[in-house]
Order: structure tokens, then C-alpha cells, then sequence
């Protein structure tokens, strides 16, 4: 077997691997994710005043998942969060943990707290269900203590929110975990357990209407464009950095973009790199943030489209071999936000329209 903490790809059928993966008799190792570790009898309420998900009462062994954003509401990071009591785990995309860990660094001020990239000595291996790949690698924890995430996107989280359409929800049998294995001892651990490439994994989660940092956010990217507010915010709690923006967009607005899974036309075998253009009448009217082929959907995209877009228009995507037709599937509805009705109010010195003259 191959460096399983490397990014090496093991090689097979992408199909089959997906298939064995979304049966629990695969695993998959994303050697160049990060880890980021939170110490300290403060970490979790320090980490709840920064980050848009409630983890002030986070218990030892649950999952969360949270995300950073800008004043603006824009998200700049993404993780993945477990506590096993005494330390606080973060589990980030690719080239995202000296970044975060910095951030928090800075941040402590009176906390304490004390954060630390520490994805030198554990990398992040996934799986779904309880089958085989399951057991061998809660078999691989450090210490003997198993820090398993569980992917909460199978359902909306206490004080989340869903826009997309909960009775067509392809999330509902997303059984999906991530393990913090050390790297040092990952190799012999998962000996007797099939490797597949992280493809096989991003095939499965875009089928799944799943966003990614690495993948779905660009410099605007706000939650309530790709329904992210089903498991990575919580409406209700306290201050943090964005909540406004995050509250005013739910509340009273709309979200400018939205997320939409593509079917592609399989007919000239070609996949869109990402950040290739959609196109509507000869117009661009968003891009591609992941395209994959899928061994049960078949050529499939996730795209972020201008809100205006209607639902039901046939559109293109652009690729070098030429356009690709593509249908859209309505995860984010153009009419997602605005849940508060709040009255109209006349404007001051308005003329009554009322007949009557009352």
C-alpha cells in the first residue's frame, strides 16, 4: 500500500470506488487537509464568540461543524469541529490550518485558549456507515480514544435553517464520517482497508447537494447561498463576527446567488473545470464549483447562479472542447430569505389613495 498520508490517488475504477465508498467498505485518507487543535479551559466559548455555529456546550464526543465569516457576512473559513473534553478539534480543507490556527492565535486575547496546526501529526480519514472501513478505522484512534467527526449535513441542526426543498433532499441517508488518525500509524492501521481517491468522496458529497470551503466559497460566498445555514449556523445564539449580515440576509432579504446541481449532457463524455461559466442566452450567469461523474447520477455539477435565473431555463457550460448543455435541479430557491413579514410602512407625507379620503 501506498503512503496513506500522502496525497498520492489510488488508482481503480472511479465508479467502483464510489460505490464501495458509499457502501462503508471503503475509506478515504485526504493527506493535504489540515488539523488544528484548541486547548484550554476557555477554547469552546472563545471559539463560540468567534464562529457562526453554538459551541459554548459542546459535549465531549459531538460533531459540529461552524464557520468564520468577515463583518460582512462573507465566509472566510470553514471546519469541522469535535471536543473530546479536554481538547477542541478542528478539521479544515487544504492549505486551511496555518491560516485558522493564526487567526485564533491572534485572537485569544484574555482567553485560555491555545491553538496549534497539528496537521504534521494527524490527517483526517473518511468513511460512511458503520461497515468494515468504520471499525478498522475507530480501531486506528490515538491513545485508544476514537475522535470521530460526524458529518451533521444528514439533517438540520438545532437552530438551523433549510431552503431547499426538505421531501427531495438527497442528504437524508448522508451517513458520512470523518476519524483524526495519526500519521504516524495510519499506514499499518489501515492495512486491510480499501483506499479509494478523494474524487470518489466529492463525487458522493456533490450528489448529495454538499458545499465545501475548498470548492463552493469565493470572496462574496455568504451561507444562505448554498443552504449552508442547514448545518453550520446557528440563528439563535449569541454575537459573532457576520451574524448581522447573516440575520439581515435570512430576515428581510435575499440571498444574491444560489446553489443548483447541473446535469450535464454525457453525450460528448467532457466535465467543466470549475470555475467555468454558465451561460444563458449567450450571457454568463454564474460558474461551476465542482463537476463530477457519478456512478449512479452520471455527469453532475454543482453551480452558483445569479438569483434572477429561472429555475426551469436550459443553460450552457463553457469548457474548452466547447458548451455543454446542462438542466438545473433547484437547490436554493430564488425566493430563499425574507422569512420575517414585515409591513410596509407609508412613506412620510404620502397622499392617502383611499377613495373615501380617509
Amino acid at each position: 500500500m501506498s503512503d496513506a498520508s500522502s496525497s498520492s490517488v489510488p488508482l481503480g475504477n472511479p465508479f467502483t470506488q464510489q460505490r464501495d465508498l458509499a457502501s462503508g467498505s471503503a475509506a478515504v485518507v485526504f493527506g493535504d487537509r489540515g488539523v488544528v487543535a484548541v486547548t484550554g479551559p476557555d477554547r469552546l466559548s472563545y471559539l463560540d464568540s468567534l464562529l457562526s455555529q453554538d459551541l459554548s456546550r459542546l459535549d465531549p464526543g459531538a460533531s459540529a461543524e461552524a464557520l468564520l465569516l468577515d463583518p460582512q457576512g462573507h465566509i472566510e473559513r470553514a471546519m469541522r469541529v469535535i471536543d473530546d473534553g479536554s481538547t477542541t478539534w478542528l478539521l479544515v480543507d487544504e492549505n486551511q490550518a496555518a491560516p485558522v490556527a493564526a487567526f485564533l492565535d491572534r485572537m485569544t486575547f484574555s482567553k485560555d485558549a491555545a491553538p496549534a496546526d497539528v496537521s504534521n501529526e494527524f490527517v483526517a480519514v473518511g468513511y460512511f456507515g458503520k461497515g468494515v472501513a468504520a471499525q478498522k478505522v475507530a480501531a486506528a484512534a490515538p491513545n485508544g480514544v476514537a475522535l470521530i467527526w460526524s458529518d451533521p449535513w444528514n439533517e438540520v441542526v438545532v437552530g438551523g435553517w433549510q431552503y431547499a426543498d426538505s421531501s427531495a433532499h438527497p442528504a437524508t441517508h448522508w451517513t458520512y464520517s470523518e476519524a483524526i488518525v495519526s500519521r504516524a500509524d495510519v499506514q499499518v492501521a489501515l492495512a486491510e482497508v480499501e483506499l479509494v481517491a478523494p474524487d470518489a468522496w466529492d463525487a458522493l458529497r456533490v450528489a448529495a447537494w454538499r458545499p465545501r470551503f475548498a470548492s463552493e466559497v469565493d470572496a462574496t460566498a455568504l451561507p444562505h447561498e448554498t443552504d449552508w445555514l442547514r448545518s453550520a449556523v446557528h440563528l439563535n445564539k449569541g454575537c459573532y463576527r457576520g451574524q448581522e449580515t447573516v440575520a439581515k440576509v435570512h430576515n428581510l432579504g435575499h440571498p444574491p446567488r444560489r446553489l443548483t446541481l447541473l446535469h450535464l449532457d454525457g453525450s460528448t463524455n467532457i466535465l467543466p473545470p470549475a470555475g467555468a461559466d454558465v451561460m444563458l442566452d449567450g450571457s454568463a450567469v454564474g460558474h461551476v464549483t465542482a463537476a463530477v461523474g457519478h456512478f449512479e447520477d452520471g455527469p453532475i455539477a454543482l453551480a452558483l447562479l445569479k438569483r434572477s435565473v429561472a429555475p426551469d431555463a436550459l443553460l450552457n457550460v463553457v469548457s474548452e472542447e466547447g458548451e455543454i448543455s446542462a438542466t438545473q435541479v433547484v437547490i436554493v430557491p430564488a425566493d430563499a430569505g425574507r422569512t420575517v413579514d414585515v409591513p410596509r410602512m407609508p412613506r412620510l407625507g404620502a397622499v392617502s389613495r383611499n377613495p373615501e379620503g380617509q
